[in-house]
């Protein structure tokens, strides 16, 4: 498992809904993405990959887990940095990205966790 806290929100991350993708980044995110990321710390982690098949919690909106870009585990774990994606995956899987579903957008708040589960 692998679950973290929400501690800033973007101010250009709901412009992304339309698109339908959330780029996280840990606290060390640089400021030219800090206004479109959502920005979480790390509480708990451990050596279970993000997996197809897998769940997805933010605060109280489930996903499943439909495709793993070849580095989002790596990345995840060393930069808190992902792009997760509500909808279903095209052609090609870029390797930071995690594709979730159903395709809903979910509401973000600050102090809500992102819990990524096998």
């Amino acid at each position: 498992m692998y679950k973290s806290t929400i501690k800033e929100i973007g101010a250009l991350v709901p412009s992304f809904e339309e698109e339908k993708v959330v780029i996280l980044f840990g606290p060390q995110a640089p400021d030219e993405l800090r206004e479109m990321s959502v920005i979480h710390e790390i509480e708990e982690t451990s050596d279970q990959p993000i997996q197809e098949g897998g769940t997805l919690r933010i605060g109280d909106q489930t996903y499943t887990i439909t495709a793993v870009g070849s580095a989002a585990n790596d990345n995840l774990k060393e930069l808190g940095h992902i792009s997760v994606y509500f909808k279903e995956p095209a052609d090609n899987v870029l390797p930071g990205a995690v594709f979730v579903s159903p395709s809903q957008f979910p509401t973000f708040n600050e102090g809500n966790t992102i819990v990524f589960e096998t």
